[in-house]
């Protein structure tokens, strides 16, 4: 192949991976996990420590039976990616509990038999998030008022206008939001709190509904079982994000790849003669992967960094910046390749 020829195939493929990898980023930065409220216990989160493929209460197994199961396993991502604080202008009446969202449409069956859990009434409580990826923001509580009849679809006329909880960045203990408060006075029966988690470094907001009683016939404040971590595949097909990490984003097996191919294209070029090492110049000789190993070390140590970025939602920025990085390693080493099959003996360039 002439000499041309094959340096643009080699960029064109260089282009084509590197494009691949930033294309992975940016396309799973919304994969990761979140959170739901916790105590007291919401719908969503109930139900799937019921177990979403065979659910104790009536209520979930209606809400299986009306969504499917897949909602449950994501239960921690009941969302909406373009919120900015447009709740009310997004979420329709009757449908505040699923925000709108198909998957999640059997929480919003309107019933009065919702497993639920005791507060009382003009009491200090302190509410709890579970948060499997933390996110800076601002926490909104909201009480259902007089005109709540659990039997009909919830409205947001059904809520008081203004909420009775509202923290931004609230403390993280115990792997929850900790969000303290006053229970309004004068509440009775069965009631449900509606919170919004408003992210502050994205226009993502979070949504969930807890039934709470104030006559004691639910269960005990507190009494909640933490979910543990889990990245398997259930019994119904669906894969789940793990509930105790946001790193989902950081594209290791990509740079690894790209990586990986760099080193069999320069070693493939370079097979017909061994080029010397005068002809390649000291910087291009140490910018070339020898092997995967030290791109497979740097996927790890991104790997680590994302972790500890979490809190600030940044490991989505940290992964497309690590899949920039492997592309310019990618291009490197196809352009220490040309070279070196330029220097090959018998070649002649045209």
């Amino acid at each position: 192949m002439p000499a041309r020829s094959r340096t643009a195939a080699l960029l064109t493929l260089a282009g084509t991976l590197a494009g691949c990898a930033l294309a992975t980023a940016l396309g799973t930065g919304t994969a990761a996990a979140h959170g739901s409220l916790q105590n007291p216990l919401s719908r969503i989160e109930g139900c799937y420590l019921e177990g979403p493929e065979h659910p104790v209460s009536a209520a979930c197994k209606a809400a299986v039976a009306t969504g499917g199961t897949a909602g449950l396993y994501d239960w921690m991502s009941l969302r909406i990616g373009d919120a900015a604080g447009r709740h009310r202008q997004l979420v329709p009446d009757g449908k505040l509990c699923s925000a709108g969202n198909e998957m999640f449409k059997g929480l919003d069956l309107p019933r009065a038999d919702w497993p639920a859990t005791n507060l009382t009434s003009g009491a200090a409580f302190t509410f709890r998030f579970r948060a499997t990826a933390p996110h800076k923001g601002t926490f909104q509580l909201f009480l259902t008022n007089g005109s709540y009849d659990p039997a009909k679809p919830l409205t947001w006329a059904n809520l008081d206008t203004q909420p009775f909880v509202t923290v931004t960045d609230p403390q993280l203990a115990d792997g929850s939001y900790l969000l303290p408060g006053t229970i309004p006075a004068g509440r009775t029966g069965r009631q449900l709190v509606y919170a919004i988690w408003q992210r502050s470094d994205s226009p993502e907001a979070f949504y969930s509904c807890s039934d709470v009683v104030f006559d004691g016939s639910g269960a005990t404040a507190g009494s909640a079982t933490v979910p543990a971590a889990d990245s398997s595949t259930p019994t119904g097909g669906h894969s789940h994000p793990a509930t105790t990490t946001a790193t989902a984003t950081v594209p290791a097996p990509a740079a690894t790849t790209a990586a990986a191919a760099a080193a069999a294209t320069a070693t493939a070029t370079s097979s017909a003669a061994p080029a010397s090492a005068a002809a390649v110049p000291a910087a291009r000789t140490t910018s070339t992967p020898a092997t995967p190993a030290p791109a497979a070390t740097a996927a790890s140590a991104t790997a680590t960094g994302a972790a500890h970025l979490a809190e600030t939602g940044s490991a989505r920025s940290l992964g497309i910046l690590a899949s920039v990085g492997a592309s310019f390693l990618l291009a490197g080493a196809t352009v220490v390749a040309v070279r070196r099959g330029r220097r090959t003996p018998g070649a002649h360039a045209r």
